[in-house]
């Protein structure tokens, strides 16, 4: 799988590391397996033909050479990996392979002589890296908008011809993750995290609740936002850009906007007013958590579509669930809301008409106004919420996997995890209250295939996890993310 490694301004120093031992002497013959120049002598085999250096010099010749202004990062990095279960590749395969990947990223285009100058490192047995200098050698700058995703394209090809384990489909359904300049300035300025992600969180909770678009900016204004609206040439609201005060950019001189697209594919105004819902008398929380054990027995039995659409809503609801849940469980609640955000967004089409959307739907509505309601019931009524969403969550799994989508099984078998870590955190002691302790075991859920999806799935996981009397009970542990790279 490829994958984007960090790039630079000194080639020379990424070749040194490349070359050298690595971080815990664990590169083993580091050699060229191929370049932009097939008889480009290799710097580790041959050091009395050329030197890292000297190899840094040849790359970068056409970056000094460049007829417009030079870029501030042309060092272009990627490494490409295969399963720990394929075979290992020959020198020869993995030079089949560079080629390829840097035609497809438009780094070097087959038989075009002028592309950029590049060269293909191996020091493992299970991966290579490619490093290129951002400047054809015609004076020009390459084209590269897209790379990793034409690479990834190109990758499908090789596990097919070479029958190697396919990696996660391709679905474009991950957030995009907060760029490294963005840490950084979170840290200087002291944030717990980047600008991006508390968009992203405030507006998907925003988004959850609004029930038409002046309550949506309203929502976003209330919880502190800049918010810039803009409109076709009509007049009608056809976007929206959200700001964090106090982030600014140009040397304070203006705000670092992001529209809702650029936040996450579902953020945009257009899948917004897909959630709106008719304001309603808000049901108590007793009544939430058995709207969604219903709606998680119909996502169960539900076809391809219509549950892409249920598990949309499922994602809204447990975005509310974190935001109003007690502070003994809110943690590992906002973990799994953010956990499963990826399997709220299905690949392909999706309807929006499912008794379990509505279901979903009006369980997050009631939910808004769970703190008041919560009261009354105390940690039994949190309790049954956590196992509601965790039976939800269970069938969502069973869905996806049903589906094939692997990325978003992963991304909702550990969201399940962590509510069911969240559960063990409310259940009564046994000395206190033996008989009134709610049930502890959600039911099992069992998904019933639909007649346009693939062979009925494995068992989802069910159950929460026994309580632990005698010392801490343990995490969910460390797993993958949403989908796994290699």
């Amino acid at each position: 799988m490829p994958k984007k490694g960090d790039s630079g301004d000194t080639t020379v120093d990424l070749l040194d590391y490349l070359f050298g031992p690595g971080d815990r002497d664990e590169h083993t013959d580091p050699h060229i397996v191929t370049a932009w120049d097939p008889d480009l002598p290799c710097p580790a085999r041959t050091p009395d033909r050329i030197t890292l250096s000297g190899l840094a010099l040849l790359l970068d010749a056409p970056v000094d050479a460049l007829r417009g202004p030079r870029p501030a990062e042309h060092v272009w990095h990627v490494s490409i990996r295969n399963a720990p279960t394929d075979r290992t590749l020959t020198d020869e395969e993995w030079a089949t392979v560079a080629a390829e990947m840097v035609h497809a990223a438009g780094i070097a285009p087959h038989g075009d002589e002028h592309g950029c100058r590049w060269v293909a490192v191996r020091h493992a047995p299970d991966h290579i890296h490619i490093v290129a200098t951002l400047a054809r050698q015609d004076g020009r700058h390459p084209r590269i908008r897209g790379d990793i995703p034409h690479m990834h394209t190109a990758a499908r090809g090789f596990e097919t011809a070479w029958g190697l384990e396919p990696m996660s489909p391709l679905d474009e359904t991950a957030r995009r993750a907060p760029a490294t300049g963005e840490k950084e300035k979170a840290a200087r300025r002291g944030l717990t995290e980047p600008a991006r992600a508390t968009l992203q969180r405030t507006v998907r909770q925003a988004a959850a609740l609004a029930t038409d678009d002046t309550d949506f900016f309203t929502r976003l204004r209330d919880a502190g936002l800049r918010v810039r609206e803009h409109h076709d040439e009509n007049g009608a609201v056809d976007g929206y850009a959200v700001a964090l005060p106090g982030d600014r950019a140009d040397h304070g001189s203006r705000p670092v906007w992001f529209s809702g697209r650029t936040l996450a594919y579902d953020l945009s105004l257009p899948r917004i007013r897909e959630r709106y819902e008719p304001a309603a008398t808000p049901a108590d929380i007793t009544r939430a958590h058995t709207r969604i054990r219903e709606a998680a027995a119909l996502l169960a039995r539900t076809g391809r579509t219509q549950g892409a659409g249920d598990v949309a809503a499922l994602g809204d609801l447990l975005t509310v669930a974190a935001a109003v849940s007690p502070a003994t469980v809110r943690a590992h609640v906002q973990a799994a809301a953010t956990r499963f955000e990826q399997a709220s967004r299905a690949p392909g089409a999706r309807t929006l008409d499912g008794t379990a959307r509505t279901h979903f739907k009006a369980a997050t509505r009631a939910l808004e106004h769970a703190p008041r309601t919560a009261r009354g019931g105390g940690a039994p009524a949190v309790l049954n919420l956590l196992l509601a969403l965790t039976e939800a969550i269970e069938a969502a799994t069973a869905w996806h996997r049903a589906q094939h989508h692997r990325a978003q099984t992963a991304a909702a078998a550990q969201a399940a995890a962590l509510l069911r870590e969240a559960a063990t955190l409310t259940t009564p002691t046994r000395t206190t209250t033996p008989r009134t302790a709610p049930r502890t075991m959600p039911r099992t859920v069992r998904v019933t295939p639909a007649p346009e999806r693939g062979p009925a799935p494995l068992p989802p996981v069910t159950g929460v996890p026994p309580r632990h009397t005698n010392g801490p009970h343990p995490g969910p542990g460390p797993g993958p993310g949403p989908g796994r790279s290699r």
